[in-house]
């Protein structure tokens, strides 16, 4: 069996909780032989693996979306477009619903070049009559930039050779679900799409505080990625998602509720359930396994930090993890600097495993969240976990309906630094508490969260779909 995994900002070139599960993921199915189709940002990265790539890879097709800024215009472009052609462009303009095996069929089958249909006459009497329509007060320049920005990514991706699979997997509905929808279109072989979080959700968010996007145009660029997920959901034979909640804001979004599933998460219960209590040495030491990004909200654990550290001085936080954003990261460590705060010790990447011993609880501040894997590693060891109220986590610490073991952690909402302050202070007082916790959160990785039984789960889906 051959398996086109599709992956967008995640392994092989960053650490973090998608590329972790993706690492063991293609490591549980030794008898499976993947393709990886990968897509980066920057072309930089071209070969820059941070995994060693299992034996059972046998291709890697790296796709970096600067190189659409690369591509080129040839003189007068004339372009002839069909009448549905120009229709469903023109509903991808307007970030309506589309026939998306339309444009497919024009970018693979026909070869249009994205840089000579973009700067054709025919687009822009499409562009200039949506933007009298839409945005008649803007300036048609602002929309000429802004359109051109969001629409090269994903012409520019349609122009790329499909790798022949037997399935074709995607880990989010954006740029790697329109790639596992174009795989299903061309082959006609089953599409899975499996998201961790809810990528949508997450580029709203992300959109609705970026600075580089013109506040007028912010809900042009929401609705493409609307328009993205609705490609994924209708061309995708199985969509799963990791908690049920997530299923149900998926069927929100317009997905077929038939083809929802939930598989959650595992994590290897063996490694970490044998980890010893830490030893008392008159700290409490607290953990978090986190990559360094803004969705992580390092800032707010920082700041709840500071006001613990002046209630408990014997208290020291370990931020483990990969840098995603240097600019982020300068400004955490500035930030430390700026609160005075000693006993925040930024590790880089560690052994997790090793380094779990040191700590007395976890925590985990995230404003989106999936399944988090540090979570159920926590667990797993018998460290209960401060959480944000996001994704999955209040699930991995209360339990779901069918399961009455007890509550593993502390759930607070998000960028709330006082109730953050005040959860991390009560788990690092109450040893009693802390101790329970953590029995009751390995108790429930033990029974819901392991490996073998997530991936048991996978293997079984890829037989039903083949």
């Amino acid at each position: 069996m051959k398996v086109c995994l599709i992956l967008e900002g995640s392994y092989p070139y960053v650490y973090g909780g998608v590329s972790s599960w993706t690492h063991q993921y293609i490591q549980a199915m030794p008898d499976v032989e993947f393709i990886l189709w990968c897509i980066a940002a920057k072309a930089e990265e071209r070969g820059k693996f941070k995994f060693q790539i299992p034996g059972n890879v046998t291709e890697i097709h790296e796709v970096f979306l600067d190189d659409a800024l690369k591509m080129k215009a040839s003189g007068r472009n004339k372009v002839k477009l069909r009448e549905c052609e120009a229709e469903e462009l023109e509903k991808l303009l307007e970030c309506r619903s589309l026939n998306w095996d339309t444009l497919f069929e024009l970018f693979q089958n026909k070869r249009m070049k994205p840089m000579a249909l973009m700067t054709s006459l025919e687009f822009w009497n499409i562009l200039e009559n949506i933007c009298l329509k839409k945005y008649p007060f803007a300036a048609f320049s602002d929309f000429f930039h802004t359109v051109r920005s969001m629409l090269l990514p994903e012409l520019f991706l349609m122009t790329k050779e499909v790798p022949e699979a037997d399935i074709y997997h995607a880990t989010a509905t954006g740029y790697s679900g329109l790639l596992g929808s174009m795989g299903k279109w061309k082959y006609g072989k089953p599409f899975i799409l499996t998201e961790h979080g809810i990528y949508t959700r997450e580029r709203e968010e992300e959109i609705l505080r970026a600075k580089w996007v013109i506040p007028y145009y912010k809900q042009q660029w929401i609705d493409l990625f609307y328009t993205f997920s609705d490609c994924a959901y209708s061309h995708a034979d199985v969509i799963t998602a990791l908690f049920e909640r997530a299923n149900r804001i998926q069927e929100d979004l317009g997905c077929n509720p038939q083809k929802l599933r939930v598989l959650p998460n595992g994590v290897h219960y063996d490694r970490f359930s044998g980890i010893p209590v830490k030893k008392k040495d008159g700290y409490i030491d607290i953990g978090a396994v986190v990559r360094i990004a803004k969705i992580k909200d390092i800032k707010t654990m920082i700041y709840a930090f500071a006001e613990l550290k002046i209630s408990l001085p014997e208290s020291r936080l370990h931020i483990m993890g990969d840098v995603d954003d240097e600019e982020y990261f300068t400004e955490c460590r500035q930030l430390v600097q700026q609160l005075g705060t000693e006993d925040i010790i930024f590790t880089g990447v560690v052994n997790v495993i090793e380094y779990m011993e040191k700590f007395d609880f976890t925590i985990l501040t995230s404003i989106s969240e999936g399944q988090p894997l540090s979570v159920l590693e926590s667990f797993a060891a018998k460290r209960p976990c401060v959480v944000t109220d996001v994704g999955c986590c209040r699930e991995l610490i209360d339990g779901s309906r069918e399961d009455a073991i007890g509550a593993a952690g502390i759930c607070v909402a998000p960028m709330n630094k006082e109730a953050l302050t005040h959860a991390m202070y009560r788990m690092a007082t109450d040893e009693n508490m802390r101790m329970n916790m953590g029995e009751a959160g390995q108790e429930r990785v033990r029974r819901y969260y392991t490996h073998e039984s997530s991936m048991s789960r996978y293997k079984e889906l890829y037989k039903e779909v083949v």
